[in-house]
């Protein structure tokens, strides 16, 4: 089952980019609690449920040009690890981010229920319990 877990996350990340929102939603329990590394004002917000979700991407793109590549996947039984890098541009001030990125997501019954961002390798480790 972990292992389904794993595929299922790969599919809702990769998706993010693509502007795949219904994709996307198709992966998340309605319920679903997503934690935001960095969105403009919203860092460390707490967005429920596909409505909630719905506004965390769009304030993601409001604020920033994003793209993100995926490195690696580790099964964790009913959560998956998943480590890669962010680059994203601020549409209005032109900052740039050139981050990893992790994270920590809870899979239940073939939906994702719970996403944490992280802008670091170690803080997704540490989240999840493990280190290096």
């Amino acid at each position: 089952m972990s292992q389904e877990n794993v595929e299922l996350v790969r599919r809702a990340l990769e998706a993010f980019p693509r502007g795949e929102m219904e994709e996307m939603l198709s992966y998340m329990d309605p319920e679903c609690e997503l934690h935001s590394a960095i969105v403009g004002g919203a860092e460390g917000n707490v967005y429920w449920g596909h409505e909630g979700f719905r506004r965390w991407y769009a304030d993601s793109f409001e604020v920033w040009e994003l793209s993100n590549e995926w490195s690696e996947f580790r099964d964790l039984g009913d959560r998956v690890l998943a480590f890669g890098h962010l680059r994203a541009r601020g549409r209005e001030s032109g900052v740039e981010l050139d981050s990893p990125m992790g994270w920590v997501i809870t899979v239940r019954r073939g939906r994702l229920i719970k996403a944490e961002g992280f802008l670091s390798r170690a803080e997704a480790l540490e989240a999840a319990g493990l280190r290096e």
